[in-house]
């Protein structure tokens, strides 16, 4: 399937900033994207079989080192507990990693606790317009709270733990002691939670599996890990995991599992879930909807072809009057949740 390889950013507006400022997404960061490009030298990160992760582990010079480490450890103080710097001190930034591929060229740094060597990670990104429109959808319309802070130009972002959904493809479903039925349903509810609130290009890099023991088995959570691609695209399919065929393996289960009838019920469920949280959310979901319609967010042909084809879809004209991405967004929650997942009135 073809998809925009390379997707312009989208600068943060006024209104944007506004909303953020508003919501508690801004704060004044010690460490900016820019600063951690400054390294002196990098080399392939590998995993544990050896193969080419395709991110860098980045080095810089000791004094710059030294104070990168103490601002790094700071934000990850003002992403986990609102900035009390109390714990800081056994807390230190020991690798700083650089990808390349994909449009948001992050840098994911490693926080080791010296007390315990435990570690955790976040990760440090240019701020896109797209990517934190979302962030913010994800965090209001699906089962998953979104961790993220913006300063200027600077994303932070929590790691979201999981494995990633090309490894579990390839490494784990066909296991045994997989509950096969149950990632069919999960991938199902999935592929309607992007659908819903368009987000795209959920490829199986793009997206992890997380795992949690239950008293008799296992359940399992598909939760997108990028969200560049956040209404863009103008073709309906680019926002429908089912139809990228790195995720054929997943499609064929849920076809050989799942009756029609169970798939329109976990579809349903889907869908009644994400009304509930967009009514118990919709003061900040209309304020975000709004700033949404403003913003200029893909080529004016991507806005045709999907209000086009979205019609088609849904067997009517109301995308007709739509003017910007955020307008489809807005319309396509109205149509597949409901009225009753209708954002306040202002």
């Amino acid at each position: 399937m073809d998809i925009s390889r390379k997707k312009p950013p989208y600068p943060i507006t006024p209104e944007l900033r506004q909303y953020l400022r508003a919501y508690d997404r801004e704060a004044p960061l010690p460490v900016s994207y820019t600063d951690l490009k400054f390294f002196s030298s990098s080399f392939p990160l590998l995993d544990r079989t050896g193969h080419d992760t395709l991110w860098q582990t980045v080095f810089f010079e000791p004094q710059a080192l030294r104070e990168l480490s103490q601002g790094l450890t700071e934000v990850y103080a003002l992403l986990k507990t609102a900035g009390d710097l109390s714990f800081t001190e056994h807390l230190v930034a020991d690798r700083i990693d650089y990808c390349q591929f994909g449009n948001s060229n992050p840098f994911r740094v490693r926080i080791v606790n010296q007390f315990n060597d435990n570690y955790d990670y976040f990760y440090v990104k240019r701020a896109d317009a797209s990517r934190l429109y979302g962030l913010e959808l994800e965090h209001l319309l699906s089962p998953n709270s979104m961790n993220f802070l913006v300063s200027g130009d600077t994303l932070v972002e929590e790691h979201i733990a999981g494995i990633p959904g090309d490894d579990f493809i390839r490494l784990r479903l066909s296991q045994p002691h997989i509950n096969q039925v149950r990632i069919a349903k999960e991938f199902v509810k999935f592929n309607e939670r992007c659908f819903v609130r368009l987000l795209g290009d959920m490829r199986a890099y793009n997206y992890v599996i997380d795992v949690t023991p239950d008293f008799e088995d296992e359940q399992y959570r598909v939760r997108a890990i990028d969200f560049d691609q956040q209404s863009y695209e103008g073709r309906r399919a680019m926002y429908l995991p089912q139809f990228f065929k790195d995720n054929a393996a997943v499609v064929e289960l849920c076809a050989r599992l799942l009756k029609p009838e169970t798939l329109r019920q976990y579809q349903t469920e889907e869908r009644a879930l994400m009304a509930r949280r967009a009514r118990a959310e919709r003061h900040r979901l209309r304020d975000l909807l709004e700033v949404m319609r403003q913003h200029e967010l893909a080529p004016p042909e991507k806005v045709a072809q999907l209000k086009a084809e979205l019609n088609r879809y849904h067997h009517t004209t109301a995308f007709d009057k739509c003017d910007s991405m955020g307008d489809i967004v807005r319309q396509n929650l109205w149509l597949m949740l409901g009225a009753g997942a209708r954002p306040a009135a202002g």
